[in-house]
């Protein structure tokens, strides 16, 4: 297998409503994500062309719309379901962690954070090649 590269997102921020409690899907509260890419960036480099590579907007865009969408009880939910979409929406990315920090989760005593990082490959995520092949396309953000 070869060597992949990484893009590293940190710290993607904004205000979701996930949790257990009414209050917290109520009022929301921010949740901050970070994501690491694994990928080949061989090709994208070679030819200065974005469309071979994940373009690291979409992503954050994509990371923001998930934490905003649609409520989960649980951030272990939430991550691995981005996670997996990452994976769906970027055929190029072959590996993606996910960290979901929830600085202000309801704890009753002193902490610093609270977070949960997932691992996904495309073979856990149950997709092949040939789905990454099918979707290069939309993750290029071509027609």
């Amino acid at each position: 297998m070869t060597q992949l590269d990484t893009i590293r997102l940190t710290r993607v921020t904004a205000i979701g409503y996930h949790g257990v409690f009414e209050h917290e899907k109520r009022d929301g509260q921010p949740f901050i994500t970070d994501a690491v890419l694994h990928l080949d960036i061989g090709a994208a480099a070679a030819t200065d062309d974005l469309s071979k590579t994940a373009d690291y907007g979409a992503v954050a865009e994509t990371i923001v719309a998930m934490v905003t969408g649609p409520a989960f009880d649980l951030i272990e939910t939430l991550s691995v379901r981005m996670a997996e979409r990452i994976l769906e929406d970027f055929p190029v990315v072959q590996a993606v962690e996910v960290t979901i920090h929830k600085p202000k989760a309801p704890i009753q005593v002193p902490f610093g954070d609270v977070s949960i990082t997932v691992l996904r490959t495309r073979e856990t995520a149950g997709l092949s090649d040939s789905d990454a092949t099918a979707a290069g396309t939309v993750a290029a953000g071509l027609p």
